[in-house]
């Protein structure tokens, strides 16, 4: 379709943000709803997060607290929540009071940072695949993305590759563990040799660890923020969505030293100035939750990872075991697909299930092309039917 132009022949759209249309998640869920398909693509769980935490909710909203404009950092309990979750899992010590901002979600956190810290031609180091926010915000900002490709089967990164693209031009690494889509989690030799990276060129550093508490089997979160040299020069970025289960409730966070968080509150403040006043109560009471909630979902979520990893083995698929997060990274190959676009596209039709092509989450989409990406964050069930719809491709 050829771009929308204004009187004088101009394109309507920022050229900044040329290319990037409507998102994958949006298309392919639109085609979900259109065909009745079972949607694995958009990672979101069919079911809400602890009731105590949807009543904490409520009550806030009865009892008149957080119906008008909350504080622009966010309410006191609840950056105080999120400085006490990271002395409790991380040792980590945050200022609640000029160390935290909260969010709409985190990617209004990514892109606020990425506003504030970047300036029009400065370059971000990102790992290829990323979550598509990360190109539509850096591209806002002016700057140019320089990916930093991680392969199949076990998509770590490649250290001396990434000493390779840092440039004179470079400002900021973007990392993200565990990550999305590929599920990989960055152990602590990868992320050290990164920091020294990161201190012998004095760059800044931008982490998602939105699925911090998804990590499986030997894996572990560290945040990098926690390794020596790294306070000072790190935003580290979260979010309550992907850990209770309220992803409509678009409540995040940023963490860092008070002259990297005031930089981010000023781009924060003319986005959404604030958010989602009666949820932050809610999600301060989320983080106060005991330990055996977070074994608990992360248990859980283990198990669902496996029980549709089998499922895609016995459907064909070759099969990328996630460490973390919601999702499984597959490849079509075995199936004599070659381009997972047209997969996914076809796939509502043959079998009732959408997925998400891993391609549009690379500047180079023939690093991606064969890749498909499912989401296990569903009711048992859910899993159980769409693996068994999955097995007529097999046939």
């Amino acid at each position: 379709m050829a771009a929308m132009t204004g009187r004088t022949g101009r394109p309507l759209l920022n050229r900044r943000l040329d290319g990037l249309g409507t998102t994958i998640f949006a298309e392919m869920s639109a085609l979900a709803t259109a065909t009745g398909a079972i949607n694995l693509g958009q990672g979101f769980p069919d079911t809400d997060g602890p009731e105590s935490v949807r009543e904490a909710a409520v009550r806030a909203l009865r009892d008149g607290r957080g119906n008008q404009y909350p504080p622009g950092p966010g309410i006191p309990e609840l950056r105080a929540a999120i400085s006490d979750h990271q002395r409790r899992f991380y040792d980590q010590t945050i200022d609640p009071d000029t160390e935290v901002l909260v969010t709409a979600g985190a990617t209004e956190a990514i892109a606020a940072t990425m506003l504030a810290l970047l300036e029009p031609g400065d370059e971000v180091i990102a790992f290829e695949p990323f979550y598509d926010s990360y190109a539509a915000c850096i591209a806002m900002a002016g700057a140019k993305r320089v990916p930093l490709t991680l392969r199949a089967p076990s998509f770590r990164p490649d250290v001396d590759e990434l000493r390779s693209k840092i440039t004179p031009r470079t400002r900021l690494l973007l990392l993200n563990t565990p990550h999305n889509p590929t599920g990989m989690v960055l152990t602590t030799d990868e992320q050290s040799a990164i920091a020294a990276l990161a201190v012998e060129h004095d760059l800044l550093v931008v982490t998602d660890e939105v699925y911090e508490h998804l990590a499986f089997d030997d894996a572990a979160h560290v945040p990098i923020a926690t390794l020596p040299g790294m306070r000072e020069r790190t935003v580290t970025i979260s979010s309550a969505g992907k850990t209770f289960s309220f992803t409509g409730w678009k409540v995040g966070w940023a963490m860092a030293d008070a002259p990297l968080i005031a930089a981010v509150r000023t781009a924060k403040q003319y986005l959404t100035y604030v958010n989602a006043g009666p949820f932050q109560y809610a999600i301060a009471e989320a983080l106060n939750l005991p330990d055996a909630y977070f074994d608990g979902f992360r248990a859980d979520l283990q198990r669902k990872r496996d029980l549709l990893a089998d499922g895609l083995r016995a459907a064909g698929f070759e099969v990328y075991q996630p460490q973390g997060t919601y999702f499984i990274t597959t490849d079509v190959t075995p199936f004599g697909e070659k381009d997972a676009y047209a997969f996914c596209r076809a796939l509502p039709e043959r079998c009732g299930v959408v997925a998400v092509p891993n391609s549009v989450f690379y500047d180079d989409p023939d690093a991606g092309r064969s890749q498909v990406r499912f989401t296990f964050c569903k009711k048992d069930g859910v899993l159980h039917e769409a693996t068994t719809r999955l097995r007529r491709l097999a046939g």
